[in-house]
């Protein structure tokens, strides 16, 4: 228990992860009600949309108008996600975003394929593309980023040694262009993860960068997120990406049941419960998470939400 962090941040990942996925017309300022809600709760990090292709992701055709509608509270970072160079002139063009680069790899060729249409080779190209585009605008890169590092639904297991390559290409562009890795980020895509597969590949990671500072994107698909999170908390890990009631999938994951990435109240709960410090409001959280309920109109998968917090049980019972 030596290892556990004082302290994580996490990253809210809610209104994209979900928004994205959800089957139902989600109206823009219902949307915008969920992001400006959870600006309030002590998160500090939010991605809010995606720019792609609305033929494609229908539940992101009004990106603009989301990041045009929220009410900015300064002590929170607003980002979005694009997987290409349209996609980040959009996220330019809106004025009020944080802007964020980073060197993006996939563990999968064949999900890399499906998710962003394009090879490993293709990839590597767009990579030096993307980070002539950030220098340019002077967007600072201080992330990599790696998809499917724990197994994919088209390629079965990925091996550590697959995703310490990766990490190692990663560092080769960044210093290409002296850029200093500061945060890796390993996204368990299509939740093929567990407590064993995060330690081997967290450790194997550690072995050649012990200083390398690791975020987790942990999905829930098959029940493990909580779990692998808590995994990651042995290894050190104090930065994880989140979602709010569990919202949210992958919608190129495969898998008809693709869940959303680790709940977010119910991390922050656990975090507290151990002694880690989110800096996050619980009972606000938690109203949140009804909330994104009701936006949605049917169940979210969020535990603690029902069960309430303890801290409320801990005061009835005094």
């Amino acid at each position: 228990m030596a290892d556990l962090p004082k302290s994580v941040r996490i990253n809210e990942e809610g209104p994209r992860e979900g928004f994205q996925i959800e089957s139902g017309d989600i109206p823009t300022a219902r949307k915008i009600e969920l992001i400006n809600a959870l600006s309030e709760t002590g998160i500090h990090h939010m991605q809010i949309v995606s720019f792609v292709n609305p033929k494609r992701v229908p539940g992101m055709a009004d990106a603009e108008q989301v990041v045009a509608g929220i009410k900015v509270n300064p002590a929170v970072d607003y980002t979005g996600l694009w997987l290409n160079e349209k996609g980040l002139e959009r996220a330019r063009a809106s004025g009020r975003l944080k802007m964020e680069g980073r060197i993006a790899l996939c563990a999968s060729e064949k999900f890399l394929k499906r998710n962003n249409n394009k090879s490993f080779s293709e990839q590597d190209a767009y990579n030096h593309r993307a980070i002539a585009e950030f220098n340019q605008h002077g967007i600072p890169i201080q992330r990599a980023s790696i998809m499917a590092s724990f197994g994919c639904n088209f390629e079965g297991d990925i091996a550590p040694a697959t995703v310490v390559g990766m990490v190692d290409r990663a560092h080769t562009i960044a210093a290409e262009y002296a850029i200093d890795i500061g945060v890796l980020s390993l996204a368990d895509t299509m939740a093929w993860a567990t407590p064993l597969s995060i330690k081997r590949v967290v450790g194997a990671i550690r072995e050649r960068y012990p200083d390398l500072r690791i975020s987790l994107h942990l999905h829930d698909t098959r029940g493990m997120a909580i779990a692998n999170a808590y995994a990651g908390l042995e290894m050190g890990i104090d930065m994880f990406d989140a979602s709010v009631a569990g919202l949210g999938g992958c919608p190129f994951a495969g898998h008809k049941s693709a869940a959303g990435n680790v709940c977010t109240e119910d991390l922050v709960f656990m975090c507290e419960e151990m002694g880690i410090d989110t800096g996050i409001n619980l009972e606000k959280l938690l109203e949140c998470a009804r909330l994104a309920e009701d936006i949605v109109g049917h169940p979210l998968p969020g535990s603690v939400m029902r069960g309430g917090s303890l801290a409320r049980l801990r005061s009835a019972v005094q």
